[in-house]
């Protein structure tokens, strides 16, 4: 058995922390969810090569409640069907590295669906949006246009806190997640941290927001990119990732990375512009 499981999550990060920062474009999904508040109970499992002892892949339950695979070879992922805690039979979808989601989904025997296929992009070189739209990026919970949050409590921030969790519920339903689901905690600790983003135009309302990751391993994601359906078609979108890009570089990540749904043509062009270029692909999968 290469397969090893525990349910504290002390021990797997530090099981499988030096095989994550080796590569952290590839592991940037389980790097940000590793520092997550409030991570599902649940086994989290890391693979050793047989061979030579070495952590060659990884596993957890992530803040949807659904298992995510990091990189790991096929045989692993066909081995993690067999020896998965509880039943692999028990495990109703499962998401990562598309390979590996792949190999484990046949392996279980089970019919499942592709519910969403994603393309892992990095920047090359941030190229800004032009022409710009009128307007200009700010952080949530500001009254200004640039900086870092304003003082907790203050009417501006409540708004902005509103307006985000919103916003969050529909990006939610746009990708096929729960817009139900209790969001409020992820919100603040994004406007708390100052990684939520805005674009507001020329009479100061917000038209498109967009977040980004902690800097962890040298890397950062971009997220939550999203603008609202009757402000699209007009550059928000591009510009307030620019200026979320921008904020990761200057906030020290060496590696800038962004998740895309494949069956949006009309952002995986914008992100290209943007200066993004494709690294790996992911899948989610549903059982049954």
């Amino acid at each position: 058995m290469s397969w090893h499981f525990t349910e504290d999550h002390d021990t797997f990060r530090d099981a499988v922390g030096a095989c994550l920062a080796a590569d952290p474009a590839r592991h940037t999904a389980m790097l940000t969810a590793l520092e997550l508040p409030g991570l599902p109970a649940g086994p989290r499992g890391w693979w050793t090569d047989p061979a030579d002892g070495q952590v060659a892949g990884a596993v957890l339950v992530a803040p949807v409640k659904v298992p995510l695979l990091a990189g790991m070879p096929a045989g692993a992922a066909r081995a993690l069907a067999a020896e998965w805690p509880g039943r692999a039979g028990e495990v109703s979808a499962v998401r990562g590295e598309s390979e590996a989601v792949e190999e484990f989904a046949r392996a279980t025997g089970r019919a499942f669906t592709v519910t969403r296929r994603m393309r892992l992009f990095r920047l090359g070189e941030l190229t800004p949006q032009e022409p710009a739209p009128r307007g200009a990026a700010r952080t949530a919970g500001m009254a200004g246009t640039t900086g870092t949050p304003g003082a907790s409590g203050t009417a501006g921030e409540a708004d902005d806190l509103a307006r985000a969790l919103a916003w969050m519920r529909e990006y939610a339903r746009d990708i096929g997640e729960d817009p139900d689901a209790d969001y409020r905690a992820n919100v603040e600790g994004r406007i708390d941290d100052g990684r939520l983003w805005f674009w507001a135009a020329e009479d100061g309302e917000p038209v498109a927001m967009a977040s980004m990751s902690p800097v962890i391993a040298g890397q950062a994601r971009v997220s939550l990119v999203y603008t609202p359906p009757a402000h699209r078609g007009r550059g928000y979108g591009g510009a307030v990732t620019g200026a979320v890009t921008r904020a990761a570089l200057d906030a020290g990540a060496a590696q800038v990375l962004l998740f895309t749904d494949l069956a949006n043509p009309t952002s995986n062009a914008l992100y290209q512009r943007l200066g993004y270029r494709p690294v790996r692909d992911h899948t989610a999968v549903a059982f049954g």
